[in-house]
């Protein structure tokens, strides 16, 4: 009976253990197919994150950025950009103008430089001052539980001088007619760019491109990452990226995105560049020494130099323009509204830069801690409705398939810039004052469309003028 009762026990607990097994498995799968493998269907509509690890935060670490993740969902986020995380070269470590740690003498005043992020000591570790393997892994794993993607940011042109293969491999590097290993060289004048907390690479070298690929296949490999950021992408030979892509595709699918607007790029390596040209003109425009018909033309330009496919990322701000050319007020003034609805509505994607969402108005330091803030003003709200936007309209649509884009004629083509975006019936008309001073205007276009912002019905006719404040501007989708 004893003997019985015990069979009897343990046949209900084995059945226990089923049943919760059977619980837990529909929980394992929806957290594993949070986020689909990357594709070009999901990066139509996406909306991109520049992550500033050190500064996101007064701790500036992993865990003070994950805690955020799912806040980033709210601004249309679906792909997450991380700075450089890796471990952080102290020879010759920048600190302030041009002096480097060693020549600061104070060992407290020594220990406030941290250093670039692009000086780079080891690929295959974190920084430490940002936390651990297990916090980063976390990181991932909940942006993928939010939908989101996760890229690295890849220095392959450099490294820093404390990286082993400055010893070990030295022939991985450029040298002089000293056959000193140097900081990287400016090919026109053959002088150096400045970067002398880095050494340059050297990819005649067939084996450093082995050793280089084995250094990213570990990210995707053992912490499944979904892409990377190439820093100077186009000063590395393409013939690397067109051999390393593949080679990560196999696997898994990743997304690249090359610091450059070099069209054999996008080829058979990355899927997106920088719009450095149309950040430029933005500039220009908020400043007044651009017009409208410029940025028309330019959009003729790039219209005639890309493939169909190729498409670019549009900002109004990213780390090295907020740290060196200065914030966006600086530089875009009363206009910054009107440009960042701008990067939202052209074809390709719009990044956000970490600061940013809170109004961020100042210039972060660059080699030293600082914190953006945290307060929410104007521009969160303004992001969440553009990302809203973006990810659900398909006129917004801006990767290999995007919706078309269409200069429409004004009386006022110097002043007044406008477009439509189309796709499958979806249709969205972008027309902004790009001037500091009210104008009236009439517009080749008739219609009844929705004002995005207001809800409210918006008529336009060719016969009837239209008027627009400085710097205003309307978003208009379907009725």
């Amino acid at each position: 009976m004893k003997k019985t009762l015990i069979m009897l026990l343990a046949f209900t607990a084995m059945l226990s253990c089923k049943e919760n097994e059977n619980q837990e498995q529909p929980e394992q799968k929806e957290k594993e197919q949070a986020v689909t493998p990357v594709s070009n269907e999901a990066l139509e509509s996406a909306v991109i994150y520049e992550a500033n690890i050190r500064q996101y935060s007064p701790e500036g670490t992993f865990d003070a950025f994950t805690k955020d993740i799912p806040q980033l969902k709210e601004l249309g986020v679906k792909v997450i950009w991380l700075m450089p995380i890796y471990p952080i070269s102290m020879k010759n470590r920048k600190a302030t103008g041009d002096l480097s740690v060693e020549d600061i003498e104070d060992p407290e005043e020594r220990e406030k430089y941290l250093g670039s992020y692009y000086s780079i000591s080891d690929y295959t570790d974190v920084n430490p001052e940002f936390g651990n393997f297990e916090d980063f892994e976390e990181l991932v794993e909940t942006a993928h539980e939010n939908g989101m993607y996760v890229i690295l940011d890849w220095v392959a042109n450099h490294t820093g001088w404390d990286h082993k293969w400055i010893k070990e491999n030295p022939d991985y590097y450029h040298k002089n007619e000293k056959g000193e290993v140097t900081d990287p060289i400016n090919p026109a004048t053959g002088e150096s760019w400045g970067w002398t907390d880095v050494a340059h690479l050297n990819f005649e070298n067939k084996e450093l491109h082995e050793a280089m690929g084995e250094e990213m296949e570990f990210w995707v490999e053992n912490y499944d990452v979904d892409g990377f950021r190439a820093d100077v992408a186009g000063e590395v030979p393409t013939e690397f990226w067109e051999s390393i892509v593949p080679q990560l595709k196999e696997i898994k699918p990743v997304f690249m995105l090359a610091e450059s607007e070099d069209k054999d790029l996008f080829e058979n390596a990355f899927d997106m560049g920088y719009n450095w040209e149309g950040h430029h003109i933005m500039n220009e425009m908020a400043q007044g020494k651009k017009t409208a018909k410029d940025w028309d033309a330019y959009m003729q330009k790039i219209d005639s130099t890309y493939q169909d496919d190729d498409y670019l990322m549009n900002f109004v701000t990213n780390h090295d323009e907020n740290s060196w050319n200065g914030t966006v007020k600086e530089r875009m003034g009363e206009a910054s509204e009107a440009m960042l609805a701008l990067s939202y509505t052209l074809p390709g994607m719009p990044l956000i830069y970490s600061g940013q969402e809170y109004d961020m108005d100042k210039r972060l330091l660059f080699f030293e801690k600082d914190t953006i803030p945290k307060g929410k003003g104007k521009v969160w709200p303004l992001l969440e409705e553009l990302g809203k936007l973006k990810n659900e309209n398909k006129a917004l649509h801006g990767a290999k398939e995007a919706a078309s884009y269409e200069s429409i004629k004004t009386s006022e083509e110097e002043k007044v810039l406008a477009f439509k975006r189309e796709k499958d019936g979806a249709k969205l008309i972008f027309i902004a004052n790009m001037n500091e001073i009210n104008i009236n205007f009439n517009i080749e276009l008739d219609g009844i469309f929705k004002n995005y912002f207001s809800g409210e019905t918006f008529t336009i006719s060719k016969e009837k003028d239209m008027k627009l404040e400085a710097w205003e501007y309307l978003i208009l989708i379907n009725k």
